[in-house]
């Protein structure tokens, strides 16, 4: 079987490593952080795991923070508009959790060295990949790094921003009551953005992870622009301000009295381009330097996917090597196909979430979902299924046929 060098310690080059791992097959990580590091540092993000996720976690025994104590089945609504609906809720079939990284990766680089698994300390270059390749069969790019961006150069048709449409700014806070039963809270104010509240599970216990998506020049914008480390209290007073104003969903169950970062500095600021790459190159010698997660597309934090694309591609490669046993340009391309449909529709999804201004066809939707549950389920649900809502979203005949077959379903 082939032996397999993977750049990046992330959920996509860690999840591909156990899985090759269990089966057997030779690998090695480079990554430039330590397992301390990672814990020690900045947030890195409020991802959300999904059920398929968290069903690969159990299947690779790394899941340590079981749904039934950590997860959440809800999505609360808020859509912000004059006149518009009370909030509204959509359920999964099963479970989701959202986990502190500095808590997740540091556990699974113990269970893959753990079980002999080999990590390698050490800042890589698109310049660093054929001295590599003498020493792996396959190369797997599994971090989002700016060179290895413009190293596997990208698919235009599905890159259709020349720069980031929200600014971001998401910080762990205490002082905001959990919903009951749990639940991640998404309150949508056309022309301001969104916010998304999620439940975290942080070295401290759960806290609320509040994920703004400012629309650039909009009021909120200024979330992302002052800097909280500058002036602590005078950030806090700002999110306070721009929870009252544009998310007073949200801001109910906010006690200002106890509202904080839960540790300082647990804040995270800045702005995301969506862009998928091209999936693969050869090097010199052929072999292959395939994209992985991040490496391969680079999505907007707004539907949380970033981390179940990236543990599905994993599958999705880790599938094929086994397979084959040959990491060729045809097992290069196999693996393009396979992963196509699910990367597509999900960067479609999040592509059309993010357009600005907010596209009529997605306020009808949010509409038509805050009247019928069954709707906002199935949008729900397939949190868990992206490239389903990408299929949904993709245009206005596709939202209008969502509705109409749920409206059918609702008065039969």
């Amino acid at each position: 079987m082939p032996d397999i060098g993977i750049i990046g310690a992330g959920t996509a080059g860690l999840h591909l490593a156990l899985l090759l791992q269990q089966a057997g097959i030779t690998t090695k990580i480079y990554t430039d952080r330590t397992a301390s590091q990672v814990a020690e540092g900045k947030p890195q993000n409020s991802v959300s795991h999904h059920a398929p996720t968290l069903a690969r976690e159990s299947a690779l025994g790394v899941n340590h923070w079981p749904e039934a104590d950590y997860g959440y089945l809800r999505h609360v609504h808020h859509l912000n508009v004059p006149d518009g609906p009370p909030a509204f809720v959509g359920d999964f079939v099963r479970p989701s959790r959202v986990l502190d990284y500095r808590i997740y990766l540091p556990r699974l680089m113990q269970d893959y060295e753990d079980r002999g698994g080999a990590i390698e300390i050490r800042a890589i270059e698109p310049s660093d990949f054929d001295g590599l390749a003498q020493q792996h069969d396959l190369l797997v790019v599994a971090a989002g790094k700016r060179s290895f961006g413009e190293y596997f150069g990208e698919r235009p048709e599905m890159s259709p921003y020349a720069k980031p449409q929200r600014h971001l700014a998401v910080g762990f806070w205490a002082g905001v009551a959990q919903t009951d039963p749990r639940a991640v809270t998404l309150s949508v104010t056309p022309g301001v953005g969104e916010l998304l509240d999620l439940p975290i599970l942080t070295f401290d216990g759960f806290a609320s992870a509040l994920l703004f998506e400012n629309i650039p020049g909009g009021p909120a914008e200024i979330l992302m622009t002052q800097k909280e480390a500058d002036d602590p209290e005078a950030y806090r007073a700002l999110t306070l301000q721009m929870l009252r104003t544009h998310h007073p969903g949200v801001h109910e169950r906010v006690d200002e009295s106890q509202f904080r970062l839960i540790r300082p500095g647990d804040i995270l600021q800045g702005a995301v381009r969506p862009v998928v790459r091209e999936d693969y190159r050869l090097l010199q010698d052929g072999t292959v330097a395939l994209a992985l997660g991040d490496g391969h597309a680079t999505v907007d934090p707004i539907t949380g996917q970033g981390a179940n694309s990236a543990s599905y591609e994993a599958q999705v490669v880790a599938d094929a090597i086994i397979e084959d046993g040959v990491v060729d340009e045809r097992f290069a391309r196999k693996v393009a196909l396979r992963r196509r449909e699910r990367v597509d529709g999900l960067s479609t999804w999040v592509n059309t979430m993010i357009e600005t201004p907010t596209p009529p066809h997605l306020v009808d939707l949010l509409g038509a979902m805050s009247q019928n549950r069954p709707l906002c389920d199935e949008f729900t649900e397939n949190f868990s299924h992206p490239h389903r809502n990408g299929d949904m979203v993709a245009t206005p005949e596709r939202v209008a046929a969502a509705i109409a077959r749920h409206t059918q379903l609702q008065e039969a």
